[in-house]
C-alpha cells in the first residue's frame, strides 16, 4: 500500500496543474483582440477548351426496339464527333435511361404502358474551341435531338487563380489595417487563414434548333475567376 500511494499523488498534482494551465490560456484567448475580415480577389481569363453535352432520345413500342433506334443514332452522334478530331477519351456516356411511356388512362382505369423511351447522353471534351460551330452541326445532323449543356473552361485555372488569392490576400489586409487604425489600433500576426469558394465558368444551353444555326457561331468571351479569404490578425 505504500508503493501504491507515493506514485498515485503527484500524479494527482500533475493533472490539476495541466487543468490550471488550461483555463489560463483560455482566459489568455479570450482577451485577445483580433479582427477578422472576408476579401474577394479575380482575374480576367480567356477559357481555352469546353465541355458540352448531347445526345439521342429515341421511342419505341418495345424496349429493344427503342434501344435499336437509340444505338444506331448514338453511333451515328460518336462516329461524327470523332470525325471532328474529338479523341475517343474525351467522349464519356453521361447519362443512360430506359424509361416506359404511360397511355392517359379514362377515369377509374390505371394507366397502362404503351411504349418505351431509351435516352442516351455524352459528354464531349473540346480542346479547340474553333470546332465548336463545326461540332453543333455536325451532332445535329447525326442524330442528337437532346439540348446541348455548353460549359467554357480555362485548363490552368488552379495556376491563374493564384493571383486572385493573393489579390484577395491584400484586400483583406489593407481593409483590415483600416479598421484597426480606425480602433486606434495596429494589425499584428495572422491567426488563421480560410479559403472561401471560388466561382467559375457557367454552363449555357442551347437547342438543338440554335445547334444547327449555320454552324452555330460560338463567341468564347472571357471567364472571371474568383477567390475569397477570411483572414483573423491579432490587434496591437
Amino acid at each position: 500500500m505504500r508503493f501504491f500511494t507515493a506514485h498515485f499523488r503527484p500524479a494527482m498534482a500533475g493533472l490539476a496543474l495541466l487543468g490550471f494551465a488550461s483555463g489560463a490560456q483560455a482566459d489568455d484567448d479570450k482577451s485577445r483582440r483580433t479582427v477578422t475580415v472576408t476579401a474577394s480577389g479575380s482575374v480576367t481569363v480567356e477559357p481555352d477548351r469546353a465541355r458540352i453535352s448531347s445526345g439521342v432520345t429515341a421511342e419505341g413500342k418495345t424496349a429493344r426496339e427503342a434501344l435499336t433506334v437509340n444505338s444506331a443514332a448514338m453511333r451515328k452522334v460518336i462516329d461524327e464527333l470523332k470525325g471532328a478530331g474529338i479523341d475517343a477519351k474525351d467522349i464519356q456516356t453521361s447519362q443512360f435511361r430506359v424509361e416506359p411511356r404511360y397511355t392517359r388512362p379514362m377515369e377509374g382505369q390505371a394507366p397502362a404502358i404503351d411504349g418505351y423511351s431509351v435516352s442516351n447522353e455524352v459528354q464531349v471534351l473540346v480542346r479547340d474551341l474553333d470546332k465548336l460551330g463545326d461540332i453543333f452541326d455536325r451532332l445535329v445532323t447525326a442524330g442528337a435531338n437532346r439540348s446541348a449543356g455548353l460549359n467554357f473552361e480555362v485548363s490552368k485555372a488552379e495556376t491563374l487563380l493564384d493571383d486572385a488569392r493573393k489579390e484577395a490576400v491584400a484586400n483583406a489586409r489593407r481593409r483590415a489595417e483600416l479598421f484597426a487604425a480606425a480602433a486606434g489600433a495596429s494589425v499584428g500576426e495572422v491567426l488563421t487563414i480560410t479559403e472561401g469558394g471560388g466561382e467559375g465558368p457557367r454552363p449555357v444551353f442551347m437547342s438543338a434548333r440554335a445547334m444547327k444555326a449555320d454552324a452555330a457561331p460560338i463567341e468564347r468571351g472571357t471567364e472571371t475567376l474568383e477567390a475569397s479569404v477570411t483572414i483573423t490578425w491579432a490587434l496591437k
